[in-house]
């Protein structure tokens, strides 16, 4: 039986991006934030799963304002690194597990959530930077990913309840798969931040850490959080929280947290970090 017994949480700057790739990662001001991640570095190299289920946001890479799907699902072998108008990172080919991914989707459609499948879609930064700060820049991805893209781009975007629930269900797809696979679910995003308008800068640190806060402790009363507190506390941007409780949804309702990092500012976003095993 498959099993997802530990999720991850964490924000997917593009700029985090480019300092890997040009070698910026260990000047005076991206130091601190790689820090951060060497802790989950040595982790996920002694708890690396078989599949990684990869909760991200596209940025008009695979879609674009003509056709926006709540939530789509990748179900090919492979995802190329998407050009977003400076060329493809320098990253690794994903690859992909259709067999699970398959099953994902007859489970979650049978279970009320309408999936939009993807057979073909190159993978962006929202989906290559957490690979790159888990794994490092290997020649090639030690894990195999399912891509799930939700829309927190063009209003309105699923609540974060809706969001939760689809963890769960994920959950119970993955378990009722008859492989032996070790799953993880990965929800990326966030944290406070505003690209945009007379608010482009806001950054909220005691709003960004109760967050993290109630996702470890209360995420049930998260997951009902309404879409304008977080516009109104945390900056436009912020709304891509909502696919962190996906990945919390799929853990028990207890959890151990193996590792938390915040740091302020990468570019001009808060970065927030969470490894989380369901609590025995």
């Amino acid at each position: 039986m498959a099993r997802i017994t530990t999720g991850v949480a964490t924000s997917h700057v593009p700029a985090i991006g480019a300092a890997i790739d040009n070698q910026k990662t260990g000047t005076d001001y991206w130091r601190p934030l790689f820090a951060g991640y060497e802790p989950s570095k040595r982790w996920i190299a002694a708890n690396t799963p078989d599949v990684v289920i990869l909760v991200y946001n596209d940025h008009a890479s695979a879609f674009s304002l003509d056709i926006v799907p709540t939530f789509a699902i990748g179900c090919a072998d492979h995802y190329a690194p998407a050009d977003e108008g400076w060329g493809p990172r320098p990253v690794p080919t994903v690859e992909g597990h259709p067999e699970l991914a398959a099953h994902v989707t007859q489970s979650v459609i049978e279970q009320d959530f309408d999936l939009t499948i993807v057979n073909r879609m190159d993978v962006d930064h929202g989906l290559t930077v957490p690979l790159s700060l888990l794994f490092g820049q290997p020649k090639a991805w030690p894990v195999k990913v399912i891509p799930l893209a939700v829309n927190v781009v063009l209003y309105p975007p699923p609540s974060g309840r809706r969001c939760f629930e689809l963890g769960k269900a994920i959950r119970r797809a993955v378990e009722s798969f008859d492989e032996d696979l070790r799953v993880q679910v990965w929800g990326t995003g966030g944290m406070s931040h505003q690209l945009q308008g007379p608010r482009a800068g806001l950054i909220n640190s005691p709003w960004d850490n109760a967050f993290l806060d109630r996702l470890i402790e209360d995420p049930d009363g998260l997951s009902r959080v309404p879409h304008l507190e977080y516009l109104r506390e945390a900056g436009s941007e912020a709304i891509e929280l909502v696919m962190w409780l996906t990945m919390r949804g799929a853990l028990d309702d207890r959890v151990a947290v193996l590792h938390r990092f915040y740091h302020v500012p990468a570019s001009n976003t808060a970065v927030g970090h969470l490894i989380l095993e369901s609590a025995p």
